[in-house]
């Protein structure tokens, strides 16, 4: 039964470095470094050599030859020498009758491990290289130390027929196979990561550049027509007009990326709610006169306070405002219902129009940086509020309907419960 512990705490051992890489580059976005390898290897040896098996005072088995092998495949040559290295010294402090014999074995099986070393590199079929490689482990020490010490062997040739094979083979198959299929899935992980990435900021370079290309073009074409009516002041104003007007869409465009992409220094403050929506109603209201849309505005008498940047806050009721009026525009008595109450830990605003609504589709894909429902629209002022929401906390639900409106349930914690937070 003690044999069993020590083989089982022999694994243990000789299975850290696996586990300990699942930890550490569980969320991280490179993989294993020869520096990693020999850290984790030399604690594993340390730990091995100073729990080992022993049937015999003086004389030690543990996970050197595995630990060594896995060092030199991951780390190089490197990390197999500083193995060498620390298990020399560590031995010749723990001592014992088998003290130079295992020094000396150890010596043989690191010049063996080199060569496996490169065969396993090159091989196709690796798990071959590593099973001779355990058999090699556990074959070669044995013969060594029966040269040496031919009655001790012989006395215990169970142990070193039975525990000693087992103990390498399966703990040299067990570590270099789970540990070269998690390399191999981080590497798959990084390289899918990448192209993710890449792909995103291709299409965030398309979509600024089909954005900003249809102002600029008509910049272009008003600018031949000053050339060319350079005697027409009235017209030549008008161009003018327009094309300062196209200028500004394109800073409106540009300003949109950069709020989503840039760091935002985020400084909040305890702010009323109520205040807020009132302002931006005030604002809001004659864009929504110029589109006959009425705006209708319902909120409590007392304080609602929330924990926010007030500026982000207003430009989200300003971008759900904004939509709800040009989704009203083209029916006939368009209106936005907004209202605003506090509900337990939450503060909830109910924005509900009657406009001309969302398909199951269009609703899922809300929020998305190349999605939007106007013809001429980036999708970009909902991605900002979605994210503006979410950092706060707080939560978007939306229920639509083509031709029968759409209602956003904007939830966001309430000063109270912000302060937990912190």
């Amino acid at each position: 039964m003690s044999q069993l512990n020590d083989m089982i705490l022999q694994l243990f051992f000789a299975l850290a470095p696996f586990v300990i890489y699942n930890i550490y580059y569980r969320d991280k976005l490179k993989n294993c470094t020869s520096t990693f390898i020999i850290i984790t290897s030399s604690i594993c040896l340390l730990l091995s050599m100073t729990f080992a098996s022993s049937v015999v005072t003086g004389v030690f088995f543990d996970m050197r030859y595995v630990i060594m092998f896995f060092g030199l495949v991951f780390g190089g040559v490197q990390a197999g020498l500083l193995l060498l290295i620390e298990f020399i010294l560590y031995r010749v402090y723990l001592g014992g009758e088998g003290k130079w014999v295992g020094i000396f074995i150890v010596a043989i099986t690191f010049t063996i491990s080199v060569l496996f070393c490169n065969i396993y590199r090159t091989a196709v079929r690796k798990y071959i290289v590593t099973f001779i490689a355990g058999l090699l482990f556990s074959i070669l020490p044995l013969i060594l130390t029966y040269l040496m010490f031919p009655q001790y062997v012989t006395e215990n040739i169970t142990f070193h027929i039975l525990v000693i094979p087992v103990q390498n083979s399966v703990a040299i198959w067990l570590l270099m196979s789970l540990f070269s299929k998690a390399v191999s899935d981080k590497e798959l992980f990084i390289s899918h990561a990448q192209n993710e990435r890449m792909e995103m900021m291709s299409h965030v370079a398309a979509s600024l550049a089909h954005e900003v290309r249809n102002p600029l073009t008509a910049i272009k074409g008003f600018l031949k027509l000053i050339s060319e009516r350079s005697h027409d002041t009235q017209k030549i104003e008008q161009y003018i007009r327009i094309s300062l007007d196209e200028v500004q869409r394109t800073e409106s465009i540009l300003s949109e990326y950069l709020s989503l992409t840039k760091p935002s220094a985020r400084q909040c403050e305890i702010i009323n709610y109520c205040d807020q929506l009132r302002v931006v109603a005030d604002v809001m209201t004659p864009y929504a006169i110029m589109y006959n849309v009425e705006l209708e505005v319902s909120k409590p008498d007392i304080p609602v306070l929330v924990l926010a940047n007030p500026d982000e806050l207003k430009q989200v009721l300003v971008n759900f405002i904004k939509n709800g009026v040009e989704a009203c525009s083209e029916i006939t008595c368009g209106k936005i219902e907004l209202s605003l109450k506090a509900e337990g830990n939450n503060t909830i605003l109910l924005i509900k129009d009657n406009g001309v609504g969302m398909n199951r589709e269009q609703i899922e894909r809300l929020g998305s940086i190349y999605f939007s429902t106007k013809s001429s629209g980036t999708g970009l002022g909902l991605t900002y509020s979605y994210q503006v929401i979410h950092a706060l906390g707080g939560l978007v639900t939306v229920s639509s309907k083509p031709q029968l409106g759409t209602r956003f349930t904007i939830t966001i914690p309430s000063v109270s419960a912000a302060k937990h937070e912190i």
